[in-house]
């Protein structure tokens, strides 16, 4: 086995596999390998935007608890390995590439062989290293969707959170809100209960309610009359049902995620034994790297994943909540994506955009970048250096104004790993 890499392994797969229409292909496969997902017990995790961040919201919950946790998540933002970890350990690469062996074998004996994706591969790794560690719980983020995605072939959970629900991925999911919906809502199981986010549209609810009634599941949307106390780039402070939280992260958006949370765990924390203390905690301490993190306070540089229409409308908040009265934006973004849409969201509070590629294979040409956001009437260039250099550069030439970089999480965890090189002398808050 010493010349056999997981990752390498993992890596021979495509991106998104032959197309599926159910989800027989990872059956078979989980099948052959024992079904290690039937010893476990799931919180799994949905929606367009918000699904990180409650994720580890509920992965820190749990962890406060006492209990073994495992979390399962994508895209990886260091490294492969830190999609799938435990009691915020990631797998170690000796356990990666071992478990990726057996599943090696396990794929020869298959009818779909190179039909798998990438994700399928990760994940069926990490069922049997939660599987084989003995995990009280774990939290499954689905990837794409979730009707067809292949997290979807766990039985029972305990609970499925749905965060926001808007456009992104829509030659795969749907043009319209209902379709991307019914998408979202087809991991809801018969009687378990389904905590849907806050702030989603009226066609969005409607999907969910019937979808929970044909499943005889409680739906849950939680009260959208939290009061917030305080918003800036340090958290937020806020009023729940009577009881006072504090978020690491900022905006209003992560009070809609911490009140899904929060509910969630008013259905099924007793189960796990989790207290009021524990929820407070983790949701006081939860930081999802690349989701509106403060990389450096003064100047103030802030790095963002936002890559939908959804996503950057909260970014937008967030630059106007900063109390900057300039801000700089070098930005990277996907072809696949809707990135009009998107940058329609955000060219309003952005002074200038500073655009740059070569992230992802998948990355929009830089040039190109810049003449969209042109046509918006926004003004923009094409970066001379690195998207963390032209950061630096920004900073050091107007320390007044807010510097963002953003557009992609390819492009943050790209950044990330730059800063981890230590030659950036950055007060990094992860």
């Amino acid at each position: 086995m010493s010349d056999f890499s997981g990752i390498d392994y993992v890596n021979s797969f495509s991106h998104s596999g032959s197309p599926v229409k159910d989800l027989s292909r990872i059956a078979s496969l989980l099948s052959e390998l024992g079904d290690p997902q039937d010893d476990l017990r799931f919180i799994h995790i949905a929606g367009t935007n918000g699904k990180g961040s409650i994720a580890q919201m509920l992965n820190e919950v749990c962890i406060d608890a006492g209990l073994k946790t495992g979390l399962f998540t994508s895209p990886f933002v260091f490294r492969y390995n830190d999609r799938i970890r435990i009691n915020n350990a990631d797998i170690p690469g000796d356990k990666l590439d071992r478990l990726a062996l057996t599943i090696r074998e396990a794929v020869e004996k298959s009818e779909y062989k190179s039909s798998f994706s990438q994700f399928e591969i990760t994940m069926a790794i990490g069922l049997l290293y939660f599987a084989e560690e003995s995990c009280d719980i774990v939290i499954l983020e689905a990837g794409l969707g979730g009707l067809l995605d292949c997290t979807n072939i766990i039985k029972e959970p305990l609970a499925c959170v749905i965060g926001s629900v808007s456009y992104d991925h829509t030659q795969i999911l749907g043009e319209t809100l209902s379709e991307i919906a019914t998408q979202k809502a087809g991991i809801i199981k018969k009687g378990c209960p389904c905590i849907l986010s806050s702030g989603n549209t009226e066609e969005v609810n409607i999907v969910f309610r019937e979808r929970c009634e044909k499943m005889g599941s409680e739906l849950i949307i939680p009260d959208s009359g939290y009061e917030i106390i305080s918003c800036d780039v340090t958290g937020s402070e806020f009023l729940y049902r009577g009881v006072n939280y504090h978020t690491a992260m900022q905006g209003e958006h992560m009070v809609r995620n911490a009140t899904a949370v929060i509910e969630c765990m008013s259905r099924i924390g007793e189960k796990l034994g989790v207290t009021s203390e524990n929820l407070k905690n983790a949701i006081a301490r939860t930081q999802v790297p690349a989701r509106v993190q403060v990389i450096n306070r003064e100047p103030l540089l802030i790095l963002d994943g936002a890559h939908n229409p959804d996503g950057m409308k909260a970014l937008a908040q967030t630059v106007r909540a900063s109390g900057k009265k300039r801000c700089r934006a070098v930005i990277g973004m996907c072809r696949d994506k809707n990135m009009t849409a998107a940058l329609m969201e955000i060219t309003g509070c952005v002074d200038e955009f500073y655009t740059c590629d070569g992230f992802t294979d998948r990355a929009q040409e830089a040039g190109e970048l810049a003449q969209i956001i042109k046509n918006l009437g926004a003004r923009a260039q094409v970066c001379r250096m690195s998207a963390l250099d032209t950061a630096c550069e920004l900073m050091e030439t107007d320390p007044e104004a807010l510097t963002l970089i953003c557009g992609s999480l390819y492009l943050c965890s790209q950044v990330l790993s730059e800063i981890s090189s230590k030659r950036y002398d950055f007060c990094v808050t992860i």
